[in-house]
């Protein structure tokens, strides 16, 4: 087994960030630094900064509202508050599947399943997200077809999206965006392309999962139906 795969599963991290963690060094196996793309076997002993990593008994699922203000890592070198900070004192080692950045609030799942992060956090499954999105001012029909049929971010083409509008204020426009990219920042990003600056961001869904109520700030348990819809997403 790949040792990103193996730290995910785990309970460590997310492949990516299980990836990241090993060229940092912080990976030995057999007390050796390893490589991206090492192997495991049964019977290694792997660590993670001196600790010794065992594979998980049970898997944990829960989901946030996340408010603004606090960043998608479980540890920030900046000092910023981190959505782990929210989390409930007797939740075990879990890690937030995918992020929203800093200004952004919504549905934010948390699990130390790494398998069913990386079943929707990759880009090939193409899981939608649907996002509340409130635009300063107004915005064309010229516009809105360019961000549906794909503009160009950081080099590349985003893929084709749905979008609604749902209510059209004096001096702003709120919309539904449903993607199935998950690129740094891309919603801002995108309507940033054709000249609209995104005032508010929130995702709330991920396939046709909802918050539900769930308050800002507030975290609850997934249901059995709950998890058992996400891994057949």
């Amino acid at each position: 087994m790949r040792i990103n795969k193996f730290l995910a599963e785990c309970g460590v991290a997310s492949r990516r960030a299980a990836d990241k963690m090993i060229e940092n060094g912080e990976v030995k196996i057999n007390g050796n630094p390893c490589s991206v793309g090492d192997t495991v076997s049964e019977g290694d002993h792997v660590t993670v900064n001196g600790k010794t990593v065992s594979t998980v008994k049970k898997y944990e699922y829960y989901m946030m509202n996340k408010p603004k203000g606090y960043v998608c890592t479980v540890k920030d070198d900046k000092g910023r508050k981190t959505v782990m900070d929210l989390l409930p004192p007797n939740v075990k080692r879990v890690f937030p599947i995918g992020r929203l950045d800093y200004d952004s609030e919504g549905l934010l799942l948390f699990t130390n399943d790494g398998e069913l992060t990386y079943r929707l956090t990759h880009p090939k499954n193409e899981i939608p997200k649907t996002y509340l999105v409130k635009l300063e001012g107004k915005i064309s029909d010229d516009a809105l077809h360019k961000v549906r049929t794909g503009v160009w971010i950081d080099g590349r083409k985003t893929g084709r999206c749905n979008i609604k509008i749902v209510e059209e204020l004096r001096d702003a426009v709120k919309l539904h965006i449903t993607i199935t990219e998950g690129r740094n920042r891309q919603i801002r990003k995108m309507f940033e392309s054709v000249g609209k600056e995104v005032k508010f961001l929130k995702r709330i869904k991920i396939g046709d999962l909802t918050l539900k109520g769930l308050n800002r700030g507030e975290v609850k348990k997934l249901t059995a139906p709950e998890i058992d819809y996400l891994m057949n997403l």
